[in-house]
């Protein structure tokens, strides 16, 4: 499983089982250690609203890697695995994954267990991504069903976060492929 930890506005939206799963409308495969917790787990999620369009912006908690789900609609909720899978997936691909780094991130993929905490540093994170998009969709004058989501999130991955307790800087992209490195 990977840990989800929501924001309250994204909670009240998802439709969660007791265990904190989704309640998909599709049937998912399980693996066998669909009840451990994956080494990538530990990701804040947030209900951003961008042009009056739900979207949902994810942020691992380690690497501050940014995926970025845009233009959900009510029924889209029950499906935030799969959706929070493919943008992860591509969006590894836009910042210059191998395919190492690809067959290190798909054996890790697990279904979604959504809670409530939270890490303040993260969603600071979370709330300067979500000014950024806003900012670039209002600058570039386009609208939020019109970019890539994949793209979107690789352009947020190239810009600097700073994480409480650490000195430096990360750049998300690079800290995601070196999470990922010698996993495979």
């Amino acid at each position: 499983m990977i840990r989800l930890h929501c924001t309250k506005k994204l909670l009240t939206k998802a439709p969660l089982g007791e265990d904190g799963r989704l309640k998909s409308r599709r049937n998912w495969p399980l693996r066998a250690d669909a009840g451990n917790e994956s080494p990538l787990s530990g990701w804040h999620a947030n209900l951003i609203l961008l042009q009056r369009r739900q979207c949902v912006l994810f942020v691992h908690d380690a690497t501050r890697f940014p995926v970025f789900v845009p233009a959900l609609k009510k029924d889209g909720f029950a499906d935030l695995d799969w959706f929070f899978q493919d943008s992860f997936m591509n969006t590894l691909l836009k910042v210059g994954a191998d395919q190492h780094h690809m067959d290190a991130a798909e054996k890790m993929l697990a279904p979604l267990v959504c809670d409530n905490d939270c890490n303040r540093s993260v969603q600071g994170t979370l709330n300067q991504m979500a000014q950024e998009l806003g900012w670039m969709l209002e600058y570039e004058q386009v609208s939020v069903t019109d970019i890539s989501p994949y793209k979107t999130g690789a352009w947020l991955a190239e810009r600097p976060s700073m994480v409480k307790g650490i000195r430096d800087c990360i750049w998300p992209g690079r800290a995601m492929l070196e999470f990922l490195e010698g996993r495979d």
